[in-house]
């Protein structure tokens, strides 16, 4: 036994007699010990609580470490801030030193500040590999980490790095990165970091950093205020920063939203799933998966610093026709048409009228995406069938990066956090090179779509890349190009057994679809297997492979691959694949899972779209009786029998984020078809559960969203332990069987507590879904579905016929816009602006009141953030001139003031 076993026998009182074990006991070697603690030694051992985002210790011969943390662990301000004990062993001092620092270097904990740091400086200071080390001389050790101290978050300050989160978009995970990438790059360029490091994206206000290095730094993007010391400092160049220096940073000037701070070498911070951008909607990345807030900590390792590239020559500014221009306006997006156009699904009026107009963007947009204001489609079509009420929704296919997604009647452009997965039309796509426009959009801008080919796309943005490179204009020329079909190709059913048709999805993205618009299982059962096909006959460039419903989305880049080829590809498999698909069978695991009915959540998402987005809806108050209307069936408990008698078919993850799976029951007779909210929501807690079209979904995580809910239930994705269910962060796969059993909503809750902990264990029943099978049952019950389908038609066309009479079915939101009038106050008064165009949240005084300087008067709303107004000074409230839900315009007067004497 070694030293290690025999203290564990001691200690569990199993060494029955020791006195007989000493003669086999002799020292031997040398041991040190150091402790791991919660505490800033940089700040005088300052204690230092937070979220842990990352632990790892190293184990190996000679390595004995004790500790308690994990990641996902909140460490609180109460108790002893120890984390961990590491003690190194080995045959003398020198090498059990050497031992020590190989150890502290390759342990990483990230979330809050410890003193590994310190112990690292410690372990090879010469006064202690001498051996003269006291107690008293720890009081004169100096250490000076390389770091930044967040003295002020700013309003949304984030770590970003390109290109982003990629791999993961068939289960819901977004790019996330840099919203404006062109100017990310630059930055990076201008300090000749390596394309990858990692820096800041600062939205409408930004924060002050305190380095406590000599570095160097650029910023870039809108322009904002920017100061070292007082002093200003100029953007689109190098700028040294000395030791102790302090940048302050502003709020975002007139044209542009977001700008980018990038620091030589990089930011320091841990990757999640491939990336260190932040994704704060999934609470992932970055820094502990949040904006910044003040007493953060960033790292400026020497190892991330060595991250650049030798072989470049950077210049200290950029030439001034690579910075953007300041006075776009329209702004200029230049769009591939497709992959949905006329006219299947809009008029080609519609289309027309979509390239010509001026598009104004909404207060109510973010990095999720970009919401527009404009004419409505007049539709080709009456309703989205078995897909949805409206005629925007259709069958869930996967979405192609910057997409324009019709919710309803209004387009939103997805942004670098949007969704994967989705059911709603998209009739053009912005391409690569004009991405990084998106990031500068701020709400009252306009806009205008220009439609390019996917030949001349490609050429911008070799460009586009050729100037980041050599920090050199190139001027790329381009002309609109024809509207013509933004099918490429297609294969009949004649050949391949159903019809094939490919899509384009702008640059980067093809969508290749089966079938009619119809919910076929055996449709999905073909994306899957040319899915595998292309697994396994792989092609240079392809990059990820997403089904939907009755589509599979194939991810390539277009500068490394040709659109041509890889259709030439792609038809190949189907002529090779026809032949098998009826013989097809998957795995297929039923999982059984716990659902809080009509849950508390659900009922606050509504209250809340009821009173920031559309008052009195179809399905408002009460989804419930929404799903039972217009599924033509007598009561809320039939609503409630169909759902917990039903097995859900997972189609496709990451519906709406994070593995969120979107499912249809197995028997076509538990089928309820609902529309989707339009406009869709702003807010969904996480793992809602709703039911639009004809699918079931399960939200990932908290974010926007339009199923009509049915309840809440536990966790589909463990952002950091891996469990028995848990064995990445998802908790589904494709072809599982989802079946639900009640549980109330406090019985839930302690679910949701245990269950990402490996508390709650869940029934999972390992099978097959054959897909010979399914349609033999599907004949086996033909009168029994007809006679539920064509009631469920009946009620749905009533609806249709409803909403129509009723002014409903083109639905127009009515913006409650201040209107400001003459000032009727004293000069005297303090009057507070509104430093953003968005709306009132929550308003926190009445007239009448006193109130502090610095206290919070009310919350605005804007790009999808919530932005808190502080009373300048000491005063009573005269008059409160908003309310909850208006929209205003940046500088529009919301509160004033008599200041107290």
């Amino acid at each position: 036994m070694d030293l290690v076993e025999w203290m564990v026998k001691l200690a569990a009182n199993e060494l029955r007699d020791i006195e007989r074990l000493r003669p086999q006991l002799s020292p031997s070697g040398h041991a040190i010990q150091v402790r791991v603690y919660a505490e800033d030694p940089y700040k005088n051992f300052q204690p230092s609580a937070d979220k842990l985002t990352q632990v790892e210790f190293p184990c190996g011969e000679g390595i004995r470490i004790d500790h308690w943390i994990e990641a996902g662990i909140e460490i609180p301000p109460y108790f002893d801030p120890m984390l961990a004990k590491i003690i190194v062993h080995a045959d003398d001092r020198p090498k059990a030193l050497s031992r020590l620092s190989n150890t502290l270097a390759s342990t990483h904990i990230y979330g809050c500040v410890t003193n590994i740091s310190y112990l690292s400086a410690l372990a090879v200071d010469p006064t202690l590999t001498q051996g003269k080390v006291t107690t008293r001389y720890l009081n004169d050790f100096r250490f000076t980490p390389s770091r930044i101290d967040v003295l002020q978050g700013g309003t949304q300050t984030t770590i970003q790095d390109v290109p982003g989160r990629r791999g993961y978009w068939d289960v819901g995970v977004p790019p996330s990165g840099p919203f404006d990438t062109r100017s990310f790059r630059l930055a990076n360029r201008l300090l000749n970091n390596t394309e990858n490091s990692a820096g800041l994206e600062i939205a409408v206000q930004g924060p002050q950093l305190l380095f406590s290095t000599e570095t160097t730094i650029a910023i870039t993007g809108a322009q904002i205020s920017a100061e070292l010391d007082g002093k200003a400092v100029p953007m689109w160049q190098t700028v040294p920063v000395q030791a102790g220096q302090t940048l302050t940073l502003g709020r975002i000037k007139e044209q542009g939203a977001r700008a980018y701070l990038a620091v030589k070498g990089g930011i320091d911070c841990p990757e999640y799933l491939g990336s260190r951008s932040t994704f704060t909607l999934g609470q992932f990345g970055g820094h502990n998966g949040r904006s910044l807030r003040a007493g953060d900590v960033l790292s400026m390792d020497e190892s991330c610093c060595q991250q650049t590239t030798p072989d470049r020559v950077s210049p200290e500014a950029l030439y001034s026709e690579l910075l953007p221009s300041s006075q776009e306006a329209p702004w200029t997006i230049r769009v591939i048409y497709g992959p949905h156009g006329a006219p299947d699904f809009f008029t080609e009026e519609d289309i027309t009228t979509f390239l010509a107009h001026e598009w104004e963007v909404h207060y109510n947009s973010s990095r999720t995406g970009v919401r527009l204001i404009g004419p409505k489609p007049d539709w080709a079509r009456k309703d989205g069938g078995e897909a949805g009420l409206h005629p925007s929704n259709i069958h869930d296919n996967a979405y192609a990066f910057g997409t324009i997604d019709f919710t309803g009647d209004m387009p939103v452009i997805l942004g670098p956090d949007g969704p994967s997965l989705g059911g709603f039309v998209c009739p053009a796509t912005v391409i690569t090179a004009d991405l990084w426009k998106l990031g500068q959009l701020k709400a009252g801008d306009k806009i205008a779509f220009h439609p390019v080919s996917i030949e001349e796309a490609v050429q911008l943005e070799a460009a586009q890349n050729q100037a980041i490179e050599s920090l050199t204009p190139i001027v790329s020329h381009y002309k609109t190009a024809d509207i013509r079909s933004p099918i490429v190709a297609h294969l009949s059913a004649d050949r391949v057994g159903d019809d094939v048709v490919y899509r384009t999805a702008g640059d980067h993205f093809l969508l290749v679809e089966y079938g009619d618009k119809v919910l076929d299982i055996r449709l999905r059962f073909r994306a899957h297997a040319l899915m595998q096909w292309l697994q396994q006959n792989p092609l240079t460039g392809m990059a990820e492979l997403t089904p939907g419903i009755r589509s599979l989305q194939i991810h390539y880049d277009s500068q490394q691959l040709s659109l041509s080829d890889l259709l030439t590809h792609l038809q190949t498999g189907e002529l090779a694949l026809y032949a098998q698909l009826t013989e097809l069978s998957v795995p297929s695991r039923i999982v059984h899972i716990p659902l809080s009915w009509d849950d508390d959540a659900c009922r606050l998402a509504i209250e809340k779209y009821d009173q920031s987005v559309r008052k009195n809806a179809p399905w408002s108050p009460s989804n419930l009786e929404f799903i039972r209307r217009i599924n033509g069936l007598d009561s809320i408990e039939d609503v409630k029998s169909i759902v917990y008698d039903a097995s859900y078919l997972v189609m496709g993850l990451g519906d709406v984020y994070l593995g969120a799976p979107v499912a249809t029951p197995v028997d076509p007779r538990h089928r309820l078809v609902t529309t989707k909210y339009n406009p869709a929501r702003t807010w969904t807690a996480e793992n809602s559960v709703g039911i639009g079209g004809s699918y079931m979904c399960v939200y990932g995580m908290e974010g926007p969203g339009g199923y009509q809910f049915v309840g809440r239930t536990l966790q589909m994705w463990n952002r950091f332990k891996q469990t028995k269910e848990f064995e990445q962060p998802w908790l589904l796969r494709f072809f599982d069987q989802i079946r639900f059993y009640e549980v109330s909503h406090d019985e839930l809750t302690q679910i949701r507590k245990d269950f990402p902990q490996g508390r709650y264990p869940l029934r999972i029943e390992e099978t097959c879904f054959s897909l010979s099978e399914y349609e033999a049952f599907l004949a086996d019950n033909t009168a029994a579905t007809e006679q539920f389908t064509e009631q469920r038609q009946q009620a749905f066309s009533d609806e249709l016929a409803r909403w129509h009479r009723d002014g409903q079915f083109n639905y127009t939101a009515q913006e409650q816009t201040i209107q400001q009038t003459e000032a009727q106050w004293p000069e005297s008064s303090t009057v507070i602006d509104s430093p953003v165009s968005g709306s009132v949240w929550q308003s926190s005084v009445t007239v009448g009141d006193t109130v502090s300087a610095g206290q919070e008067l009310l919350i605005l709303e804007s790009m999808k953030m919530e932005i808190p107004i502080y009373a300048p000074t000491a005063g009573t409230v005269t008059h409160v001139l908003v309310s909850s839900g208006q929209q205003m315009q940046a500088g529009h007067a919301l509160i004033v003031m008599e200041e107290s004497a």
